[in-house]
């Protein structure tokens, strides 16, 4: 039988710990070929704290894991049986893998998502913010469009008592107090 992706579910803020016990088991259980791959699915997050530029980890998917495995009695038992684990998605005794199609797209964004970090940002359209960098640094103005997909807000920025559209990234801003 060939090898699937499945979800599992864990009990959220677990999932590194699940995948730490669910490797230890294959291990101990001789399931190496059967059980292949555990992933926590991560994306790098940039944010500015206190001036200062910060990469992090955050969870994309929290609660769930990505687990690569052939279906059979014995790596349905140790998967279910790992502490922490709440059951898989489709069904206990039947779980439904991810078609071949989602486990590539799914992997694919996770690849881009690493690479590429992601701000992390809590901005909205009439928010008050203060530019820190670039050539208009100290400058206040009030977010007029958020660009998500681009890492981008507008601002208007107050120059010579006109106010004037200026796009910048969300960590060249931060809100003002």
């Amino acid at each position: 039988m060939a090898q699937k992706w499945y979800i599992v579910h864990t009990y959220s803020g677990y999932e590194a710990k699940v995948k730490a016990a669910l490797l230890e088991r294959v291990q101990q259980y001789g399931l190496e070929d059967v059980i292949t791959d555990v992933i926590v699915p991560m994306e790098k997050v940039v944010e500015v704290v206190k001036g200062q530029r910060r990469t992090s980890q955050r969870k994309v998917f929290p609660g769930y894991i990505l687990v690569k495995m052939e279906l059979n009695d014995r790596s349905l038992h140790v998967v279910q049986s790992t502490p922490k684990v709440t059951g898989f998605v489709g069904g206990q005794n039947s779980p439904t893998p991810l078609t071949d199609q989602e486990a590539e797209k799914i992997l694919r964004d996770l690849e881009e998502r690493s690479s590429k970090p992601i701000p992390k940002y809590d901005y909205q359209k009439g928010d008050h913010v203060t530019v820190t960098e670039g050539p208009f640094a100290n400058f206040h103005g009030v977010v007029d469009e958020v660009k998500p997909e681009k890492g981008k807000v507008r601002v208007l920025v107050s120059i010579f008592g006109r106010s004037t559209p200026v796009e910048l990234e969300f960590g060249h801003i931060q809100k003002s107090s």
